[in-house]
Formats: structure tokens, C-alpha cells, sequence
């Protein structure tokens, strides 16, 4: 049986920031929260439409070059686009792919984009970024909170 909510994050822990994704899942992972499930890749793929089934909600998080610092949050919704073909794809496709097997909306879906400022290969997380990052934490942690209220 899976857990009510999924948290996916994906990232390069190799390329600086591109880190933050899964620097995000081990912090939550670590406080081994019930009800939570945490799911963690270099990238998003149409398999992962099958790690959405039978969950509450989905959270997916990802570093950002383009969100506001310190991160910007969205509501998702299914669509097909470019990516959709792609060796990875976004969680928009990922929801569609969901949609296109089951034949109904995929559960609530929502994107943390945490800002990043390096990328580059074999750097590690710029300061600027490990801050953005304990802040995204902070919203997560009462966003968790709104899940697991009735």
C-alpha cells in the first residue's frame, strides 16, 4: 500500500544546485514522517506515473533557475508538451501519462521549484542556494501539515 502523500524530488547531485531536489528528499526522509513517502531521481521519467497512483497528493520539487527566490510553489495540472517525447520529461507529462492510462485526473499535484544559482559540474551547493533551501523546508513542513488535516 503507498503512502497518503509522495514527495519526488529530482536533481544532479553532481552539477552545484541541481542538487537541491534531493538534498530536499533526505531531509524529509530523514524525519521518517507517517503517512509520507519519498521518492528521489536524476530525473522525471513516464514510469513515475505509476508512483503517483493511489496517493492523497503529490509534491514534486526541483532546483530553479527562473523561480523567485527563495522558491515559488504551483498547483500542476496534466498536459501534453514537448518534454512528453524526451528522455525526461516534466510532472505536467507525468500527470498526462497518468491520465492517458487510467482514464481519470491524477490526485492533487503541486511543484516546489527551489531557486539555484550554479550549476555547474562538480561544484557543490552555492550558499545562496542552501538558505533557498531551508526555507523551501519551512513551507513543506507546514504544507505537510495541511495535507494531514481532515
Amino acid at each position: 500500500m503507498s503512502a497518503p502523500i509522495l514527495i519526488f524530488g529530482w536533481g544532479n547531485p553532481s552539477r552545484g544546485d541541481d542538487a537541491l531536489g534531493p538534498l530536499f528528499i533526505e531531509r524529509i526522509e530523514s524525519l521518517g514522517l507517517p503517512g509520507v513517502e519519498c521518492l528521489t531521481d536524476f530525473q522525471l521519467q513516464v514510469e513515475n506515473a505509476l508512483d503517483i497512483q493511489d496517493r492523497q497528493c503529490i509534491l514534486f520539487v526541483d532546483a530553479s533557475i527562473s523561480a523567485t527566490a527563495p522558491y515559488s510553489t504551483s498547483r500542476l495540472a496534466p498536459a501534453h508538451d514537448a518534454s512528453f517525447s524526451t528522455h525526461a520529461i516534466t510532472p505536467e507529462a507525468v500527470m498526462q501519462v497518468y491520465v492517458d492510462l487510467h482514464g481519470a485526473a491524477p490526485p492533487p499535484c503541486h511543484l516546489l521549484a527551489i531557486r539555484g544559482e550554479s550549476f555547474e559540474l562538480g561544484a557543490g551547493l552555492s550558499t545562496a542556494a542552501a538558505r533557498h533551501l531551508e526555507a523551501a523546508l519551512s513551507w513543506a513542513f507546514d504544507w505537510l501539515k495541511q495535507q494531514s488535516r481532515p
